[in-house]
Formats: C-alpha cells, structure tokens, sequence
C-alpha cells in the first residue's frame, strides 16, 4: 500500500537531503582521460579542503589517488584554470595550485618541479599542455604586476628546464598543439575586448621556416579545440554557421566541414583544455552536442551519416577516444551525477566511476522540464527565452490544499554560460522541501546559438533580468507556484542579475540571495583579473566612455527601489568579485533599513569549496527563507538584520 503523504506547508518538508548530504555529493568529476588502457580523470574533493586530486583507472579496475597529500591539480590561469594535468606513458604533468609550479609525476614516484619558483609567489602559471617528443608544450600566463595590464599570456616551449617563448603578443593564446610530423604548431588567440566566445583566431606556424598562417576564424567566428590526427589534418570547432560545429583542415588545402548541425558542439571556453569530440580509428567521430538545452552524444560515421546514441546522458563534461570504438566521457543525467563512462559507438555503456550512492530514494529527485515562455527585448518587443522548471517532490509530504509552492529562481554564473539538466543535489536540497525551482537560460546563456548567445551583447542588467521576471511571472500565472513568495538566486554573474531584478520598484521578488555578486560595474571595470577586465565592453558597453550605462545599471546606485530582503554570501579571497562588491551593496541596506544577512567565508575563492562552508552557506540561505515566507526550519539560524518579528 502506498503511504498516504502527510500535509506540512510548503518549504518545511522534511528531507533526507541535508546539506551534509550537498557535500558528500559535491565531489566533482572532470577531465577524462585515456593513455593506453589505463583511463584517468579528476575530482574535486570539499572534503579535503576542496583540492582537485587526479585519479587513475587501470583495465583490472583498480582505481589510485595519484596525488600525495599536500598537492592540488588545479592552475590559475585565466583565474578560472582547465587544463590543468594531462598524462602520457604513464607520466603525469600538472599545476598545482598552491604555488602554481609544473610538476612532473612518474609511476611509483614523487610530484618533481619543473619550473623554478618566481620571484613573487604563484606569479607565473601553467596550464593546456601538449607532449611534444622531449618537451612540453605550454600556455604559460605571467604576472609581473598587480594590475590586469602586467600579466603576460605566452605560449612556450620547456624542453630540459630551460623556457622558450614560442608566442607572445596576443592577450591570449591557447591550445598549443604540435603536427604527428613535429613541423607544424597551431595555437588559438584573441585580443580584448573580444571575450574567447566572441572572436578567436586558429594560427599555425611552420617550426622549419617560420611561416605563419591565419587558417581559420577573426571578427564574428569563435574557433576552438583543435586536434591534429594522425594523417596530418587538423580538426577543430568553429561557429561561423551561429552553432559551435566540426572541420577539417589538410595544409594546403581548403577547411571543409564534418559536422554542420543546428546544435552546439562548442561550449564557452571559460576553462581551458575542453574536448567535446573525439575522432577515432577509421574516420568515426563521436561528439558531444547541445540541443534545445540538453546535451547529447551522436557518431558520424565515414559516410557522413549522423547517428543519435540512445543515452540517458543530459550533459556532457569531456569526450576522449578509447581504442577502435569507444569513448570515454564524464557524463550525467536528471537522476545521476556526472561520473565517467565508456561508451561505444553502438550506444553500449560502461560505468567506470559512478557518482557516490547516496541513498535517496527516486521519489525525492526532481526532473527538470524544459520550458519556453514569452519575454521581451531591450526595446520591448515580444522574444521567447527558455529554463528548467523542477516541481517540489518529496513522497512522503504535500502541501496543503489550495495553497502553492514558493519558486526559487536561480540565475547560473557567467553570465554566457548555461542551466545544466543534470543532478544537483543541491537543487534537490530545495525541492525536496517543498520549493519550486527554476533555472532560467536567459538571452546571452549558451546551447542556443550565437545568434542567442548574442542578445545580452551591451544588454546585461536589461535582458537577462527581464527574463528572470518573465519566468517568475510566467509559472505563477500557470497556477505552478505562489506568485506572493518568489524568490531570485544566484552567484557572480547570476548574482549581478540577482541583485539587479531587486533593485526596481516593480520586482515581483519577496526575498533573494547573492552569491559573490557584482554590486557596482564600475568598481568591477575598474578592479578584476586579465581575463574579464575587458568583458563588459560587450556587455554593458566600453568604459569609461560608457560610464552612464554603468552607473545606471549597478544595482549600488538603485538602493532607493531596493525593499526586499537580501542574504548576502561572499569568499574573502575571491579576485574575480572582491568583497568589497558585497559590502558595498549590504552597508547600503543596512543604511536603510532593509532586511539584511550578510556571511563572510574566510579562506573561500570565487565559489565555494570547502566542506564546512558549503553547508553553513546552504543552511543560512534556508533559515534566511524561512524567516521571510514564515515556516519553520530545524538548520542552524542565520541573523537577518531588520526583519520584522
């Protein structure tokens, strides 16, 4: 018999799904890799201080921790790293991120340095890097100042201990990759304001004579991940049909296309050392794709048929080839989290790591629905935008009759980045509440197209936040959930939105929360790392010619609109949103009386990785609701200043 399901109001359900719970699950799975049999990939660990350990599968099955204790795979470079290990013979080489050095790891040995300590700790930094006979191939990113204007990005050659600059000029370059034959090296650049989504260019040199080409991509076409194959062709991504899609390029000859789809392949370089396709023996490709907000694997076969696999997978994190057939991939679903499989190009799957069982019944997990819903643009005119809606789920509770879930809306990071329709647990430490939640994929977010990827160009604060609202007001209006107790969420960029939607007269929000925010565009223009110092140009427009747009859309200069109740989250040693962002925008509300919480995490970058602290932010963010829409809650309180009683 089926239990009949106890009525308790709406966010005081209660759940196996604590924010102990958010940690365990929080292991993060990335990279997959293959040398010979053996298949590796990395985790990021909060359990240990939130360090990225490197982890090796042998065909037995025998799973090894590579790194000793005291190392961290993880590279500073860009601020936001990627690439940051990569293997060969058995041989790893990584960065590790307390001091940023190049390290070498041979079988049964210890991490040895390659590179020497800089002048000024962690200030030159490694990361993309390709074997190349002897020597090592690497984006090397060198900080000789304070400022976004004294850090160098070169591409360089470490061939006995000994550095060698192989390009230098551009203010960014990626992606060195070295011809079978060792004459040809290609490479990825862009120069600001162009963000690598933008406008990149793939330029190759010939090592004997020293010629350069352009070969692909400039004004209007981002252009990455490019791979030499064993006949001599490169291939590589290009979005120069709006869609992140496959070509070829044979020295001497024209680019041709492989995979020319009405879906993205690509996803936004903001980590380095990405691989989305993987092109096996006997000329099958198998590539990751998105599609109207779902990712999915296809093969295209020699003939140039395409292929669907048949996969329960929703988002892809890295595609590698194994042997004749496969691929090895870390992949997830709306159930699962992502962990690392082996599939063939017949859809046959193998579970090499799967994500830790955590023992929460299916009746607890929410399944995302892709939903479309009307909006506007900056001048007004009807546009469609798109999100995840997650219904409340939990078996054993509902809410009472007549009465409706509050919405949580979570605005994700980049802000070009996307709502991913994998498991999160911490998306179901809401829902199994009694929260709605909804991830909104507003114009600017990525997996639609460049020509959508484009909406937020000079329109952040504009479009991104009428889409926020559109969603809030379209489920309410739906009769999906309580259009009296809607709340906004989200982190840096998602934040910046966050307290935007706040800070107007009209905002339909009872209560938000901003994670590492962006408060005021001018203090950001004026005060971040290289890699986004000239990111509002495309944004909001260039500065300081712009300054009135800026002004006019920092939430800082808004407090007078700004009435809803606020918990603010901030890392101490964040450099990309300092905390004076934060603090700025909390002693505003505080100055006026506004319902305010505010959580400083000492030790915590952008984003939070310790274990301790993971929970604390989750558990005040609840207390926090449940102060504001009035029911009860059993986690540790968070004081929220200026709350009535």
């Amino acid at each position: 018999m089926i239990p009949v399901p106890t009525v308790t109001p709406f966010g005081s359900w209660p759940t196996p799904i604590s924010s102990e719970l958010v940690v365990a699950a929080a292991v993060r799975v990335s990279g997959a890799r293959t040398d010979g049999d053996a298949v590796y990939w990395a985790e990021g660990r909060p359990s240990e201080g939130g360090r990225t350990q490197i982890v090796r599968r042998d065909p037995d099955g025998t799973t090894t921790d590579l790194l000793p204790e005291g190392f961290d795979a993880r590279t500073a470079v860009h601020e936001y790293g990627g690439g940051a290990w990569w293997v060969r013979g058995g041989v790893v080489w990584f960065a590790n991120w307390a001091d940023q050095r190049l390290y070498r790891l041979a079988p049964g040995g210890e991490p040895e340095p390659l590179t020497p300590e800089p002048a000024t700790p962690r200030a030159d930094r490694y990361a993309d890097g390709f074997v190349a006979g002897d020597s090592l191939l690497l984006v090397r990113e060198r900080h000789e100042g304070p400022k976004a204007v004294d850090v160098h990005n070169e591409i360089v050659r470490l061939s006995g201990g000994e550095v060698e600059v192989l390009v230098t000029g551009p203010d960014f370059v990626t992606s060195p990759r070295l011809s079978p034959d060792g004459v040809r090296l290609v490479w990825i650049q862009w120069n600001h304001p162009s963000m690598p989504w933008d406008d990149t260019v793939l330029m190759g040199r010939n090592l004997e004579n020293g010629d350069e080409a352009h070969i692909a991509g400039g004004p209007g076409e981002s252009v990455m991940e490019p791979q030499w194959q064993p006949d001599g062709s490169l291939w590589f991504l290009s979005d120069r049909t709006g869609w992140w899609n496959l070509y070829r390029w044979v020295p001497g000859q024209d680019i041709t296309p492989v995979v020319v789809l009405d879906a993205e392949i690509g996803v936004p370089a903001w980590q380095l050392g990405t691989s989305r396709y993987a092109v096996l023996p006997g000329g099958r490709v198998v590539f990751a794709r998105w599609s109207k907000g779902y990712d999915g694997l296809a093969v295209r076969e020699p003939n140039g048929e395409y292929v669907e696999l048949d996969l329960p997978f929703s988002a892809i994190g890295s595609v590698a080839p194994y042997g004749i057939g496969s691929v090895v991939v870390v992949a997830g679903t709306p159930t699962e989290e992502p962990g690392v499989h082996v599939v063939s190009v017949d859809g046959d799957v193998e579970t090499l790591h799967a994500p830790r069982d955590l023992g929460i019944d299916d009746g607890y997990l929410s399944v995302p629905e892709a939903v479309s819903f009307p909006s506007t643009d900056p001048a007004g005119e009807p546009r469609t935008s798109h999100a995840l809606f997650y219904p409340p789920a939990n078996p054993g509770h509902e809410g009472p009759e007549g009465a409706l879930p509050p919405l949580l809306v979570v605005i994700h990071g980049g802000p070009t980045a996307a709502a991913l329709p994998v498991l999160s647990v911490a998306v179901q430490y809401w829902t199994s509440r009694g929260f709605g939640v909804v991830d909104v994929n507003y114009g600017g977010s990525t997996g639609f197209g460049r020509a959508y990827r484009e909406q937020l160009k000079g329109a952040w604060g504009i479009v991104d936040v009428a889409d926020c609202l559109a969603a809030a007001r379209y489920l309410a209006a739906t009769g999906r959930v309580d259009g009296e107790r809607l709340a906004i969420r989200g982190g840096s960029a998602g934040g910046y939105t966050t307290l935007a939607a706040l800070a107007r007269p009209d905002t339909p929000f009872s209560a938000g929360a901003d994670h590492f925010g962006v408060a005021d565009l001018e203090a950001l223009a004026a005060d971040t790392h290289k890699f986004e110092s000239r990111y509002l140009d495309g944004l909001v427009g260039p500065y300081p010619a712009a300054r009135e747009t800026y002004v006019e859309r920092s939430p800082i200069h808004h407090v007078a609109d700004f009435h809803t109740p606020l918990i603010v989250l901030q890392g101490a040693e964040d450099a990309i949103v300092p905390p004076n962002q934060s603090e700025a925008i909390v002693n505003a509300l505080r100055e006026r009386k506004v319902p305010v919480a505010y959580l400083l995490f000492e030790g915590e970058q952008h984003g939070f990785r310790k274990a301790e602290n993971i929970t604390r932010a989750l558990d005040a963010e609840l207390s926090f609701y449940s102060q504001v829409f009035r029911f009860a809650t059993d986690v540790e309180p968070v004081e929220v200043e200026n709350l009535p009683r």
